[in-house]
């Protein structure tokens, strides 16, 4: 399997097709059995976050798995209610306690904005928008604050590197411009999928020393809270897409994962079906003649989004959001 050296932590190599773990609707036992599944397959890259709730299964899989602790490279986030600088490294410290290991190899930044913390950093309701959660409107304009604390972590050795998660090219331009920022984020895991193939945000982190995982690479309906326009189809459905599929008897699913790592991205697809796991990660690259026909599609369609929950646009390019206190 293919593995990106990360340009700003030279001695880490991020494999190229991990597994994602937020699977909420999955019954007691299967990320762990996926886990297990994947780390069997080959797999050495198991993406979590706080929010998942999937931590305390993902540190059992490695675990039960055999396989050990140092060939496997493992991403979790930080959740937004631990984003004033003295909850930050809090914040990693339970995702330890969680999985059950003594470090991860790399922590994200899960979101930009920030959330105003309630009892056991639990988030708060917004007094008087419906349906929306309160914001920390400081932390939300100023990620850098909570990236400078981040950044204080890598001499503790509770995490091997450190970066972002759903930053556009201004929030990334804003993070790099402070005057505390001294470490570039190791990675920048956003949305991708030939609906959403975002080639700017790509230069610009290429050009930075940024790598590109890819979340959301089927283009799937997300939590219904954050689900854009869930009901149009994604990527899988295309006729292009199915179109390759077909020609290289493959399933629509390995044409986008083999898109996104054929782009120089990697890519953590969700699953808890132990033989679609073993197929993800046999995916290869894809031609240019078929590189050129996925980058003809003409859809343009963002699948996740937290404006209905948030009130405000994190992904705007022209503004800086929030602008006002919210």
């Amino acid at each position: 399997m293919i593995s990106f050296k990360l340009r700003t932590h030279p001695a880490l190599s991020l494999p190229s097709i991990g597994l994602g773990t937020y699977a909420p609707s999955a019954p007691p036992g299967a990320i762990k059995a996926a886990v297990i599944a994947a780390l069997h397959a080959g797999c050495r890259h198991i993406d979590t976050a706080y929010s998942y709730g999937s931590e305390e299964e993902v540190g059992e899989g490695i675990r039960e798995s055999g396989v050990r602790r140092e060939e496997v490279f493992v991403t979790t986030k930080l959740f937004q209610t631990f984003h004033r600088p003295e909850d930050v490294k809090v914040g990693l410290e339970r995702s330890l306690r969680r999985l059950g290991l003594e470090y991860v190899d790399l922590f994200l930044m899960h979101f930009p904005h920030a959330y105003i913390p309630g009892p056991d950093y639990t988030p708060l309701p917004h007094p008087t928008i419906p349906n929306c959660i309160l914001i920390d409107s400081l932390l939300s304009r100023n990620p850098s604050i909570t990236w400078a604390a981040m950044q204080d972590l890598l001499p503790t050795g509770l995490c091997r590197a450190i970066g972002v998660s759903n930053f556009s090219i201004l929030k990334l331009r804003t993070l790099l411009a402070a005057p505390t920022t001294h470490i570039i984020p190791a990675v920048n895991q956003v949305e991708l999928h030939p609906y959403l193939p975002q080639p700017s945000l790509l230069k610009f982190c290429r050009e930075n020393g940024i790598h590109v995982t890819a979340h959301s690479p089927l283009g799937g309906v997300p939590a219904a809270l954050v689900a854009m326009e869930p009901e149009l189809p994604g990527p899988v459905e295309d006729e292009v897409v199915k179109a390759i599929a077909r020609e290289r008897g493959w399933t629509p699913q390995e044409v986008l994962l083999a898109w996104a790592v054929t782009r120089g991205t990697s890519v953590v697809p969700k699953s808890i079906d132990p033989e679609r796991i073993r197929r993800n990660l046999q995916v290869g690259v894809l031609t240019e003649v078929e590189m050129e026909m996925l980058e003809g599609i003409a859809v343009r369609r963002r699948r996740n989004n937290h404006k209905n929950l948030i009130g405000f646009d994190i992904f705007d390019e022209e503004r800086d959001e929030p602008v006002e206190d919210v």
